[in-house]
């Protein structure tokens, strides 16, 4: 077995294919500015944008719309095939379309200027002609941002301008592409590509805002600099152990949901990707988790992205600080609380509805975020940085909550309509009082409180053994009085839960009944009703390290990989076990970080210094 895994660069994918006007989830690539995200198909069609935030309403929306949604598309008039590949380290995509009569490559950006982001949103496309000649047709059409606004013509002298809604828009395209007519928020262009040949298209965006009229070639050097940017950013990461593409490749999936404004990171860049095909578990995840966030700052910690850390550790304590005493589950991008939940008048994905706009979670208690906060924080600590004063006090504050409300039933990490005393929450509980109490004890929080918060994570220790493990499972189950396995508890292990012996026999009990396998299902029950959720895939991988199964562990991870493989090394939320489609939102931003977490776990038992951080 093989400790560095190289995904191949590219995949043809044979005149790709959409099936009611939809392509497979897995067939779309993700670029991102740090503030917007774009889904582009294998086809060449862009197909989902979000502007002017990654949150916002969508300008395409044929994602969710096969048959009339936005789009900006470029492809051959006739059939062709398609390759793609990310360039090395780089969230900079390029994709080779293949005729009878030629090829041609299309680069997509969305750029950035010489000092980050820039003050509008610029999605950029080059075209170049590799071999023969290649006719295209390029058509622009924007969406209706969820029914809420209509595209029209900008009330401006000035050509090739859009209004939609608050959103000023323009259309750039060098002089070899062909205007065969336009009006309404619709453009239809035509080129004929040669050897040799290089033309560009940009679709530029203000919000309420004047919008700059920038110079198609400025564009087009953006490309390269934004390029230069992504693989400046990643040659800076420190990991160098097994896995490394991999690793690095699920680090710029992470830095594309840190919306740069505020340091947020949001789960996934859409919202309404069915977890099951034609289903109703739809959700928007184009929100910022305090779990998701917590874990991801402690995956940048743990590779070196340290400016990133920074930024998701600050936002999280400020949009605690904004919010306290109440803990939410999530918060917005900007780190208010989420407004209610609704619906908008879409097809949705293959048909799956409801699309919806929010999450409806939004008002559960999950306990268990104590303990994601106050980790996080003691990993922040363990490195060598500082806590100010508000920080500290948050973090008080946090764990007194804790030590108080523990006994509490809740709504548990997979977010269920039940309350129950949840097993993964009471160890969520432990979790952040062990870790004050530790930070306590060395005087990063006050001494005086060291003893409560140590007595009150001892006794949730004893009551999750008392009430939570099943002698005839031979398992911690999913909450007190249940049969129910939940492979949340693989976290344990991470977490460093002082019941080894009955972690492992849980570990056994999950992978016989939720994994098919390397994919690991989330609960009893779910095998039959949604794909394998590719975290708790890696959270096994984890505990196998961690719990002395090192071959094991490794084997796992291949075999992983292989089945996560794409041609991108990208992760949705979910795979299906039969066929390997993937299942709900891209990038699904906890499935790149448990792979990093996975692969960290493996590198340190070789190393022979498991942390379990």
């Amino acid at each position: 077995m093989t400790t560095d895994h190289q995904p191949p660069a590219t995949t043809d994918h044979r005149s790709p294919h959409r099936t009611d006007g939809r392509l497979p989830i897995e067939q779309y690539a993700v670029i991102s500015d740090g503030r917007t995200a774009g889904l582009v198909g294998t086809d060449g069609s862009i197909d989902w944008w979000c502007v002017p935030a990654l949150d916002a309403p969508p300008v395409f929306d044929r994602l969710l719309d096969a048959a009339e949604g936005g789009r900006f598309s470029i492809q051959p008039v006739d059939a062709f095939s398609a390759t793609r590949r990310y360039r090395e380290s780089s969230n900079v995509l390029e994709t080779e379309l293949r005729t009878a009569s030629g090829l041609v490559r299309i680069t997509d950006s969305l750029n950035s200027g010489h000092a980050g982001r820039l003050p509008w949103s610029e999605l950029a496309r080059r075209i170049e002609g590799l071999e023969g000649e290649v006719d295209l047709e390029i058509v622009l059409s924007l969406g209706t941002r969820f029914g809420l606004s209509e595209p029209r013509d900008a009330v401006t002298p000035n050509d090739g301008a859009f209004q939609l809604g608050p959103l000023l828009m323009q259309l750039r395209v060098s002089d070899g592409v062909l205007d065969e007519g336009e009006g309404d928020g619709t453009c239809s262009l035509r080129l004929r590509s040669r050897e040799g040949s290089r033309e560009t298209v940009a679709l530029l965006a203000t919000d309420a805002e004047p919008l700059m009229d920038s110079d198609i070639d400025a564009i087009d050097v953006r490309i390269d600099r934004s390029d230069a940017q992504w693989r400046a950013w990643a040659d800076d990461l420190t990991y160098d152990g097994p896995y490394r593409e991999r690793v690095i490749r699920s680090a710029l999936a992470l830095k594309l949901l840190l919306f740069s404004p505020t340091g947020a990171i949001a789960a996934a860049a859409t919202t309404s990707l069915p977890e099951a095909p034609g289903g109703e578990k739809n959700y928007d995840y184009r929100l910022a988790w305090v779990r998701d966030v917590a874990y991801s700052v402690k995956a940048l910690l743990r590779i070196g992205a340290t400016e990133e850390a920074q930024a998701g550790f600050a936002w999280l304590m400020e949009a605690l600080h904004r919010h306290l005493p109440q803990l939410s589950v999530f918060y917005t991008l900007d780190g208010a609380l989420p407004g209610e939940l609704r619906e908008a008048d879409l097809p949705g994905y293959g048909g799956a509805r409801p699309v919806r706009v929010g999450n409806g979670a939004r008002d559960q208690v999950q306990l268990s975020c104590y303990g994601d906060v106050l980790e996080t924080a003691e990993l922040f600590i363990r490195r060598g940085n500082h806590l100010d004063e508000r920080t500290r006090d948050i973090l008080a504050l946090l764990a007194d909550r804790c030590a108080d409300e523990w006994e509490r039933p809740d709504a548990g990490i997979w977010e269920l309509d039940e309350t129950r005393q949840y097993t993964i929450s009471k160890i969520g509980c432990w979790l952040a009082l062990d870790r004050a109490a530790g930070l306590a004890g060395d005087g990063h929080l006050p001494r005086e409180r060291a003893g409560r918060w140590r007595r009150e994570a001892d006794r949730i220790a004893s009551w999750i053994d008392d009430h939570c493990w099943s002698e005839g499972r031979q398992a911690y189950v999913m909450h007190a009085g249940a049969d129910d396995l939940d492979a949340s508890l693989l976290l344990a292990t991470r977490f460093g839960f002082p019941r080894e012996d009955r972690l492992d026999a849980t570990r056994v009990a999950v992978q016989d009944e939720l994994a098919t396998g390397p994919l690991v299902h989330r609960y009893t029950g779910m095998p039959e009703v949604e794909g394998a959720f590719l975290a708790c895939s890696f959270w096994l991988v984890e505990a196998l390290a961690f719990l002395g199964h090192p071959d094991e562990a490794r084997e796992t991870m291949e075999a992983l990989l292989s089945a996560t493989d794409g041609d991108l090394g990208l992760m949705a939320e979910m795979v299906d076990v039969e066929t390997g489609a993937f299942l709900g939102n891209l990038p699904q931003g906890l499935s790149h970080l448990a792979m990093i977490h996975a692969a960290l776990s493996i590198q340190e038992t070789a190393a022979g210094t498991p942390t379990a951080e």
